[in-house]
């Protein structure tokens, strides 16, 4: 059937002109197929799934300076914009977007301006749902209920009603009367007793009936019953029967259950069971006896399935956007099993993570998994991806590392600037002699904030071993050009680390004049006058008095004070 022989539904529209010619709803419907396609097939960070939902948003953008809101009505090979046909569909098919919504009874749908930055994502969602599901599962109509959306409405069509029968007035012609019913009530209960039905109500008083402990007792049995997990019960009940028998055929088939069964309990939400099933496939792969290499190997990789890059993200991305979330004691169980590979994507989700509830346990699952798994996270520093990468860096100096010095000492000669600052407070966290090792080259760096992190590190250590370094850079002419800020972190260091040694060229910049009479700059004078207070012997502050003394310079008298009142407290 083409949609030229499909009468178009009817609609609020209906008769309406249309505000302006169909072609940017035509292009609109074009965009949501293709992200639809790219939903389906990348993931979110992806930079053709990016491309696709922004232009996508590019498009409702368009429309938006013109209308508020829009409203396609569906047939069965047709999508409709007031009378205008704008996406013709002649195959019945799972692809077909009209047949999609016609098929579970939805006539209509408008999307209002503000739809495509808050909900388009969860109805991309729904609509690649609704083509896989089965005909047990949810159908679309109830899918776009379940959602809830606030930018979007739709009209449906009771589908149940369509072929169902008229409903035909049963009640009797006459009118019946109060005492008719109580008459004819009385007449079936003196019936039912001459019948010689038993009642238990005639034992309550006999010695056999149950006194109220054990009344309570089966009440309680009854309610622990209705509240016992089934779907948990039966994964227990399909690992017992995996341990006692050992032939290759049922022990295969459970394999396929189980996997069948993670899958349907991570797609419905039901994280408990998923963390119960994972954390009894880990006893069973210990308990069970005569186990085949492959039927091990399936057992182990249950668990490694769900700390995959793609379906961790899948898992995450549905967290994150759920408007409702399960208990967090189901979600920290869920989170417990996830294995080493998990770390890297965690990483990532960190710094995406919008769910102010999910972020903790996150966080949580983020700081066990580097803490149990060195290795994994030396590894994740030299990660392609770089907000891992940056992740990983300051895991590894919180939790003092020092089996990832060496690879980041590997980050710290690399281009990134912002790694390379990550990188220094992570050694001078860890603090180790290769830490600090590793951080020498960090005086030299190219960028002065991480010139003047290392060398305070150095300074708060004591590090005696980077000196030369140090000196190297207060005697030579690039710190005459640097700041204040630079300066005085270098000085304040070479103080530090130096001592007694180092008051005789401090003294010199400070006292000293040079050709023609000239000093040195201010600024470089009072730095040296603060090392010269941080060395603190006799001879330093034989310096400073000696300064103090004919001092005309402002900037220098008052660091030569200063010093002066740190030395003798």
């Amino acid at each position: 059937m083409t949609v030229s022989s499909v009468q178009a539904p009817s609609t609020a529209t209906e008769g309406q002109e249309a505000p302006f010619a169909p072609g940017p709803v035509e292009e609109l419907l074009r965009l949501i197929i293709k992200a639809g396609r790219a939903h389906q097939l990348y993931l979110p960070n992806n930079p053709i799934y990016k491309g696709a939902i922004d232009t996508l948003r590019t498009g409702f953008a368009g429309l938006w300076a013109q209308v508020d809101e829009i409203s396609l009505a569906f047939s069965e090979t047709g999508i409709y914009w007031y009378d205008h046909v704008v996406l013709s569909e002649p195959t019945k098919s799972a692809d077909s977007l009209s047949w999609l919504f016609f098929k579970d009874g939805v006539r209509e749908l408008t999307l209002m301006k503000g739809f495509e930055e808050k909900e388009i994502i969860a109805l991309l969602g729904i609509l690649q749902r609704a083509r896989k599901a089965t005909p047990d599962e949810d159908d679309l109509l109830t899918m776009l209920w379940e959602a809830d959306f606030v930018f979007a409405r739709y009209r449906f069509q009771d589908l149940g009603m369509d072929s169902a029968a008229p409903v035909t007035d049963s009640s009797p012609k006459d009118d019946v009367t109060r005492e008719q019913i109580e008459s004819a009530t009385h007449s079936a209960v003196v019936e039912t007793q001459a019948s010689g039905i038993v009642n238990l109500s005639d034992f309550d008083a006999t010695l056999y009936f149950l006194d109220d402990a054990e009344i309570e007792y089966l009440q309680g049995e009854i309610a622990r019953e209705y509240a016992e997990d089934l779907r948990s019960r039966v994964t227990s009940t399909l690992l017992d029967i995996f341990e006692r028998q050992n032939t290759t055929p049922e022990r295969a088939e459970i394999l396929g259950i189980l996997d069948s069964t993670l899958v349907t309990l991570l797609a419905t939400g039901h994280f408990r069971g998923v963390a119960h099933l994972l954390r009894e496939v880990q006893v069973t792969t210990q308990r069970a006896t005569d186990l085949l290499p492959e039927h091990k190997q399936a057992l182990v990789d249950l668990p490694t399935r769900l700390s995959a890059p793609e379906s961790l993200a899948q898992l995450l991305q549905s967290l994150d956007d759920a408007a409702e979330l399960p208990p967090q004691s189901e979600l920290m169980e869920l989170f417990d099993q996830l294995r080493p590979k998990a770390l890297g994507p965690v990483f990532s989700w960190l710094t995406r993570m919008q769910n102010s509830r999910v972020r903790p346990l996150l966080e949580a699952a983020a700081e066990r998994l580097a803490s149990l798994n060195t290795s994994e996270l030396v590894r994740l520093i030299a990660a392609p991806e770089r907000e891992i990468a940056l992740e990983a860096i300051r895991r590894a100096g919180a939790l003092k590392t020092p089996a990832a010095v060496q690879s980041l000492s590997k980050v710290l000669a690399g281009p990134d600037v912002e790694l390379r600052q990550m990188v220094v407070h992570a050694l001078t966290e860890i603090g180790s002699p290769s830490a600090l090792q590793a951080l020498e080259r960090a005086v030299e760096d190219a960028d002065r904030d991480i010139r003047i992190s290392a060398v305070r590190a150095f300074t708060a250590r004591t590090y005696r071993l980077v000196l030369p370094r140090i000196e190297a850079a207060v005697k030579g002419k690039a710190i005459r050009e640097a700041d204040l800020t630079e300066k005085m972190a270098f000085f304040e260091a070479f103080g530090s680390l130096a001592g007694e040694a180092g008051v005789e060229y401090l003294d010199s910049v400070l006292n000293g004049k040079g050709f023609l009479g000239r000093r040195e700059d201010s600024e470089l004078r009072a730095c040296a006058a603060i090392a010269l207070g941080r060395i603190s012997t006799p001879n330093a502050a034989a310096s400073l008095r000696k300064a103090s003394s004919a001092e005309k310079d402002v900037v220098v008298r008052n660091a030569v004070n200063r010093a002066l009142r740190g030395a003798t407290t």
